[in-house]
């Protein structure tokens, strides 16, 4: 199975969960190119529901760590590549919201260097950086609340 369809097959899935709880007229959600394309460009959520959120993402540079207490992030990369960082230790945490933490960067950490195609899958509380970002970096992010 190619990641293309492993996204494929997680997205509905987990449709599918929330939409069994209050099921609508069709379970079909169809999210037209238009829409994404405008996501993109405008760097925004795509979809939300009580139980996950599909985020498009486009990234020039590094970013803060970020930390979730609540949320477990799937990565689908579209195009570009970076250097990512995942669990060591933070420095400088501060909280950013409910349930949210950020902080200036990661010491030691495994790191993983994210190209097309790649999926990452970052569990809840597990810190995680975009230490450097090569060129435009597109991704999709679920969101999805445990």
């Amino acid at each position: 199975m190619n990641s293309k369809s492993f996204l494929a097959l997680l997205v509905v899935g987990s449709l599918l969960t929330v939409l069994a709880a209050d099921p609508p007229k069709s379970a079909v959600v169809h999210i037209p190119r238009e829409k994404v394309d405008a996501s993109f460009a405008a760097n925004s959520q795509l979809l939300a529901t009580n139980n996950f959120k599909i985020i498009t993402a486009r990234r020039t540079g590094p970013g803060e760590v970020e930390i979730h207490d609540e949320d477990t992030d799937i990565f689908y990369v579209l195009e570009g590549s970076a250097t990512f960082i995942t669990g060591g230790k933070v420095v400088a945490p501060k909280a950013s919201g409910p349930g949210e933490t950020r902080a200036k960067e990661i010491l030691g950490g495994e790191e993983r260097h994210l190209m097309k195609g790649d999926i990452l899958i970052i569990p809840n509380r597990v810190p995680h950086w975009f230490k450097e970002v090569n060129g435009p970096f597109l991704y999709y992010i679920v969101k999805v609340k445990q």
